[in-house]
């Protein structure tokens, strides 16, 4: 991970409160009962999330770096560590569901108690602060955005999953135009560089910058549209074991909708669950919430395939630079993919996380954190698929064309959808 030395403890501060402050614009539109719930295992009730990431910033900065501070109450540690087998013991994430004590208003005082700590504790430096100090509050801030998205994809399935299906927030959706036809970026034989080369933050996963050797390939200009998955559906893509792994098909046998999450049939025709409520699918927007197994089966059934993920960045590095675009973030409140409406837009930068074909591993001399935060990431190098470009769930401020998120192959609560190669 890197982090400016030059950190202003003003900047700072004003970061810290802008952060915290978006997580509980995310939950405002919640009842009390949502805040609860845990219909799978990987989702996590938001009160979990919120109690989560205040432990983060209570247990690795405060506990350790401020002096005479009082924890709020350490019995939480056991509710609200996630995985960090070096910060003891800890709730089973499948029975996070179950813990209705504390309620919601001790979260929320917890939250308070530590925010108020740590502007205390920030204000304390005058001017520049030590890189130690700077890198823990950033980490903490980048892995609260983190935990934002989830909280966004996690209400979604909620509500999603509940039969009223309630709207998260009641506006009416435009309908789309269609996409331009969809061409292919051209990439010429060669070797590419692959990494985070900047001064700012990236995460330990991102480094060490290396080379790697690709041949000429294509990559699709923009996602594919719903309209277009609907043809493979159409085509009984679900029934034809060809186009699928072998544990894909399993997967794909086992589904009680053959088609994308959050897709119901009713009266003839498909209607998706959205942020805003029940709605037709519409034909013109990226297809979201599918699985690797369903992506990789789209794109055998074309006669193409998925991207490798050093594919996918020089691709993006080439066509898109490292600038990110307005483009469609968490910050603009949408929640949902929209369609490309300009030619330059390759969507390859928000909308949806795009499966790649890699596998999650280590770089050529992977700089794994230290100490407990060294489970942050390295420990997850296994049976995982890389996925690129953010999704319209994540902060805008959160991403580049570096980052690599990580899921199990039948993982589909996520903004996931395909962009094709060849």
């Amino acid at each position: 991970m890197t982090v400016k030395s030059t950190t202003q403890a003003t900047d700072l501060i004003d970061r810290y409160l802008s952060v915290r402050r978006q997580s509980l614009n995310i939950c405002a539109p919640l009842q009390p009962e949502d805040y609860v719930v845990q219909p799978i295992d990987d989702v996590s009730p938001p009160k979990w999330h919120l109690g989560h990431i205040t432990w983060f910033f209570e247990n690795f900065i405060l506990i350790e770096h401020a002096k005479n501070y009082k924890p709020f109450d350490l019995r939480l540690n056991w509710f609200f560590n996630s995985y960090y087998e070096a910060q003891g013991a800890r709730i089973l994430r499948s029975n996070r569901g179950n813990m209705t004590r504390p309620d919601l208003q001790t979260v929320l005082d917890y939250r308070k108690h530590v925010d108020t700590a740590m502007q205390d504790f920030l204000a304390n430096y005058q001017g520049i602060f030590p890189t130690e100090i700077a890198k823990l509050v950033e980490v903490g801030l980048q892995h609260e955005q983190q935990h934002q998205e989830l909280l966004v994809t996690d209400i979604k399935y909620i509500l999603g999953t509940n039969p009223y299906h309630p709207a998260y927030r009641e506006t009416q959706p435009k309908a789309a135009a269609p996409p331009p036809a969809m061409s292919f970026l051209s990439m010429q034989e060669g070797i590419y560089e692959i990494g985070y080369t900047g001064e700012d933050f990236c995460w330990d996963n991102e480094l060490s910058v290396h080379k790697v050797y690709l041949h000429d390939y294509e990559v699709a200009d923009r996602l594919v549209t719903n309209s277009e998955y609907l043809e493979f559906m159409q085509a009984g893509g679900y029934e034809n074991h060809a186009h699928w792994l072998s544990e894909g098909w399993e997967y794909a046998k086992n589904l009680e909708e053959k088609a994308p999450l959050y897709w119901y049939k009713k009266n003839g025709d498909w209607w998706q669950y959205t942020m805003q409520g029940l709605q037709k699918v519409d034909a013109n927007l990226p297809v979201t919430h599918i699985s690797y197994f369903e992506a990789d089966a789209y794109a055998a059934w074309k006669g193409m395939r998925l991207p490798t993920e050093f594919e996918w960045e020089a691709a993006c590095r080439k066509y898109h630079g490292d600038t990110v675009p307005q483009g469609n973030f968490s910050d603009d409140g949408i929640f949902h993919p929209t369609a490309k409406t300009d030619k330059n837009d390759l969507q390859m930068l928000g909308q949806t996380w795009e499966w790649t074909s890699s596998a999650y591993l280590p770089y050529p001399d992977y700089p794994r954190f230290k100490g407990a935060l060294g489970e942050y990431n390295g420990k997850f190098m296994v049976n995982q698929t890389v996925l690129r470009g953010g999704s319209c769930a994540t902060p805008r401020s959160h991403i580049r064309l570096t980052y690599r998120n990580f899921f199990q192959t039948d993982k589909r609560w996520q903004f996931t959808g395909i962009r094709l190669a060849r």
